[in-house]
């Protein structure tokens, strides 16, 4: 008898698609990933420059296991593909009266380090944060960010072996509480409260357990050679390598339904592919909004999306930097966290914002002699329309302050170097500009984002958006479990 292969279309090329992609054409589905754009990467782009594509998306890369599973899984390396430079200083942090701070991934230089800058009893609080945060990222690994489903009685166990992270985990005990627990300068619960914004929230309203993120950067931080955005482009040559035929410039109308379940999409052009299962790496907001067709609108209940996180202003350009020994990552602090995250609040760009600058080219330690690439990113609030004025003010609150840490750029980028809100919410359909899918303020937030299996039969979530949540990473294991969850789905059927 003639096996039917199972027919799957995967919508977006982001690192949850294509992480799906790879797996179900592994597990020998004929699978079609149709991208609306010309390029593979969702929010992982590049703009041009004059010094090669920079970055305009993540730029911060962890957990490379989760990377090397994907090429292993084919039966590669990924250092094969693509060459990532291990960071041993994984960020250099600058405040406006002078003090700086770097942290590596090596504790007792750590220790020291804050020692030096904030005194020897800090140092040792530096200490038990960094043991506080070892235990939390042990108790929710395995069952919050690596299992297809959050599974709590598990991380209940866990923490009831470890009741040193009971306070984390207490209700109310938000991530700025927790800090002020933890340390007494207040420059450095300023950093760590930062991690609320990697998964888009505040530090104010994010909850303790988000102190986990450090020890996820204490493991390791990589660069991409090139930019991260070769590390889309090293998976979908993967993705093709295993049968996987991936369409650009093919933009999804909708998503069909029939008989009770997706079966398929109609692209822009009008043209339909037939499926037996749907992969939606795109912003699960979309579905509920009716972007992609009447059929999935319920797929996703509407609490699972909303409320939104963060957004942000986003530079992308090539120049040359004067007046401050750069790194690979850096940090430059607002005076005064809240009027950052006060006016990010009420919907407005901040008064007095932290900004964070990627200068790309020096990932391998040396400073180019001509332009190099850099990135900046500035917090911003989601929904956000564009306005007349938001180009002038968002350069002047980002050069104009870099220049009093005594940082300059030739020449300053103008507007098409720059991704507001409003750009990111046209890049992304549904998402009104949130980079990070649903909001991580409050204690169960994180026990909230959809799951692969949406209550469509057939239709299934990967990327961001969807369960374990943001980041690099993050999107790479959600891909992971849909086509885990589709695999188990395509056995039962064919009992």
């Amino acid at each position: 008898m003639r096996q039917i292969v199972p027919k799957v279309v995967v919508v977006g090329a982001g690192m949850g698609g294509l992480a799906s992609a790879i797996r179900l054409a592994r597990a020998g589905c004929e699978v079609t990933l149709v991208e609306a754009r010309d390029a593979p990467g969702g929010r992982m782009r590049a703009l041009p420059s004059v010094a090669g594509p920079v970055d305009a998306g993540p730029t911060v890369l962890t957990l490379r296991s989760v990377f090397d599973d994907i090429f292993e899984s084919c039966g590669q390396k990924l250092d094969h593909h693509l060459t990532l430079l291990p960071q041993p200083l994984l960020a250099r942090h600058w405040w406006l009266d002078g003090s700086t701070l770097d942290l590596t991934t090596d504790l007792e230089a750590n220790v020291e380090a804050v020692a030096a800058f904030a005194g020897a009893p800090e140092g040792e609080r530096f200490r038990r944060f960094h043991e506080l945060s070892a235990r939390l990222y042990d108790a929710f690994d395995r069952p919050m960010m690596r299992a297809a489903k959050p599974d709590t009685r598990a991380i209940a166990r866990a923490a009831l072996k470890e009741p040193g992270i009971w306070p984390a985990l207490l209700p109310g005990m938000t991530l700025d509480r927790l800090l002020r627990l933890c340390f007494r300068d207040p420059r450095l619960r300023q950093l760590f409260g930062r991690y609320a914004t990697y998964v888009g929230g505040t530090p104010y309203a994010s909850p303790g357990v988000l102190a986990l993120i450090w020890a996820a950067e204490a493991q390791g931080v990589w660069a991409v050679e090139g930019g991260m955005h070769r590390l889309a482009l090293a998976l979908a040559r993967l993705a093709e390598d295993q049968g996987v035929t991936i369409r650009y410039n093919a933009p999804v109308a909708r998503i069909l339904r029939q008989k009770g379940r997706a079966s398929g999409v109609q692209l822009a052009d009008g043209h339909s592919l037939h499926a037996d299962h749907v992969v939606f790496n795109g912003d699960p907001a979309a579905l509920l909004a009716g972007l992609l067709g009447d059929g999935p609108k319920d797929a996703v209940p509407e609490d699972r999306i909303h409320p939104r996180s963060l957004s942000a202003w986003v530079w992308s350009y090539a120049a040359r930097a004067e007046g401050q020994p750069l790194v690979h990552h850096n940090v430059f602090f607002a005076d005064d966290p809240r009027r950052e995250f006060g006016p990010i609040a009420a919907g407005q760009m901040p008064e007095d914002a932290t900004l964070y600058i990627c200068a790309e080219d020096r990932a391998g330690g040396q400073v180019p002699d001509g332009p190099e690439r850099f990135e900046i990113i500035m917090n911003g609030p989601p929904g956000r329309p564009a306005r007349p004025e938001d180009f002038a003010q968002c350069r002047s609150r980002t050069f104009d302050r870099l220049r009093q840490f005594g940082l300059t750029f030739d020449p300053v980028p103008g507007e098409a170097n720059l991704t507001p809100p409003a750009g990111f919410a046209k890049l992304f359909p549904g998402s009104q500009g949130s980079i990070y899918g649903l909001s991580p303020h409050g204690a169960l937030a994180s026990l909230k984002r959809p799951l692969a299996r949406t209550a469509l039969p057939g239709l299934w979530l990967a990327g961001g958006g969807a369960h374990p949540g943001a980041g690099v990473p993050m999107a790479a294991l959600s891909g992971r479990h849909a086509a885990e969850a589709i695999v188990t789905d395509l056995a039962s059927r064919s009992r």
